[in-house]
């Protein structure tokens, strides 16, 4: 005989684990989610909401029909929502505000299914696109088709500190190029301290940051991508800048710290004055005002050098802008209120008081708050200095790519800085020569990445 086969019998826990995931089940089956009111409107930064508050609210007194529903959400979680929603192909906010560096993989695929509305036609009709800085727009634009609303310019000047400066003798209207300033500035680096380093140094810039990289590469007339989007690092422009920022952090000629933003370290050094000079975009200087307040009175804010005479005093660092999905309600409402909310001037003049941001819509210029004085730059109407420089911040590639391309271009630069340092050539002739062969090399590895997407594939150019 064979022996009885074990029992199946299920025990009392687990039927009741049974019953309660059935319940479940058909509970989210039958559940009726109500229909969203009003137009969802995804906003990251607390500045951003606290601005806009009074203008939703009005637009919502005066649109009943049309009511906004603002919401704060984390960076990331907004970012990982949209990104999710673009992909299944499921509702999102209505409208959104989306930062520089998320949007490139939005425009990953073909045209026709960018999950953005594409707004060229409504701007060109409106005659918005004169309106705004035509700059701004670039960010927001792939393959000659523009899918937001630029928040921003974000300008850059060259922050100063102007107590020390002005107590050398120094002189910076005679300050035009990067030569220039080193040449002017070079006292300040006079003394040193019982290791013979320099007790200060002229700027703050390191080879890992590739903020402060791109701001600079981007200055001198140089970048990742061609007007085509296709990958462009091997130009003689990159390989200079390459060269000249490898012999600021490295070498005989060094005028570098590493003096991080929004640290403590960072911010140590800067207050003690081991840093003289910042490169500083307009929304950072609402960031110093509150976390260097003993600065207060002793910074001042000038043009950036130029690469070469005659040459652009501004480069741009970050970007926000209004997206409205393609799964959006009713556009035409929400394109209204978008307009509506980045042509307000109550808006303008709070944000600009509250982070130092200067908007891209140009009749907003003339407003008189960006003619007042500002206590912690010496009395210095930053919001005009930041606006003269609007119209020439560089334009900006939307690639998908722009990500891996700056990280490509930093590790090229940080190889140089190893090579200079293992061999002690500084030269800038022979740096640049090492350069350009490191930059060839990091171009064929991002061509190979550019070249796995069959919607973006192009010929690379030669250089």
């Amino acid at each position: 005989m064979f022996p009885s086969p074990p029992s199946r019998g299920y025990s009392r826990g687990f039927v009741l684990i049974a019953l309660i995931a059935a319940a479940s089940t058909l509970a989210v089956v039958l559940w009726r989610v109500p229909p969203r009111e009003g137009m969802e409107f995804w906003v990251f930064a607390r500045q951003y909401y606290a601005a806009y508050k009074g203008e939703v609210a009005e637009w919502n007194r005066e649109r009943p029909g049309q009511a906004v529903d603002m919401q704060l959400l984390q960076f990331t979680a907004l970012e990982r929502r949209l990104l999710s929603a673009l992909r299944s192909g499921t509702p999102v906010a209505d409208v959104l505000e989306v930062e520089r560096m998320v949007v490139g993989e939005t425009f990953a695929g073909p045209l026709e299914d960018v999950g953005f509305v594409d707004l060229t036609d409504r701007l060109a009709a409106g005659g918005w696109l004169e309106r705004f800085n035509p700059p701004s727009f670039s960010p927001w634009t792939t393959r000659g088709r523009i899918f937001g609303i630029p928040h921003d310019v974000h300008p850059v000047l060259l922050a100063y500190r102007a107590d020390l400066v002005e107590a050398a003798g120094i002189d910076v209207s005679k300050i035009e190029t990067w030569a220039d300033f080193v040449r002017e500035m070079a006292p300040l680096m006079a003394a040193r301290g019982p290791d013979g380093r320099p007790l200060r140094y002229l700027l703050n810039y390191w080879s890992t940051n590739a903020d402060q990289t791109e701001i600079l590469l981007l200055q001198a007339g140089g970048g990742f991508f061609d007007g085509q989007g296709r990958p462009a690092l091997a130009t003689a422009v990159n390989a200079r800048v390459l060269a000249q920022l490898t012999a600021w952090v490295v070498g005989p000629g060094r005028i570098a710290v590493d003096a991080k933003e929004m640290t403590a370290a960072g911010n140590r050094l800067r207050h003690d004055g081991a840093v003289v000079c910042m490169l500083m975009s307009d929304w950072l200087t609402g960031v110093w005002r509150l976390d260097l307040p003993g600065l207060a009175g002793k910074m001042k804010l000038m043009p950036i050098p130029a690469w070469e005479r005659g040459g652009r005093r501004t480069s741009v660092s970050g970007g926000t802008a209004l997206m409205i999905p393609k799964s959006a309600r009713d556009v035409d409402a929400t394109f209204d209120f978008a307009l509506n909310l980045y042509t307000s001037p109550e808006v303008c003049d709070s944000f600009f008081r509250d982070t130092g941001t200067i908007p891209p819509f140009r009749e907003l210029w003339a407003r008189p708050v960006f003619d007042e004085p500002n206590p912690y730059f010496s009395g210095q109407p930053i919001g005009r200095l930041f606006i003269a420089q609007a119209p020439a911040v560089p334009l900006r590639s939307s690639s998908p790519y722009t990500v891996a391309a700056r990280r490509t271009y930093g590790t090229a630069l940080q190889r140089l800085v190893d090579w200079a340092e293992s061999t002690g050539n500084y030269e800038l002739p022979v740096l640049e020569a090492k350069g350009h062969a490191l930059l060839e090399a990091a171009q064929a590895d991002l061509e190979r990445l550019v070249q796995r997407n069959v919607f973006l594939r192009e010929e690379a150019p030669k250089s």
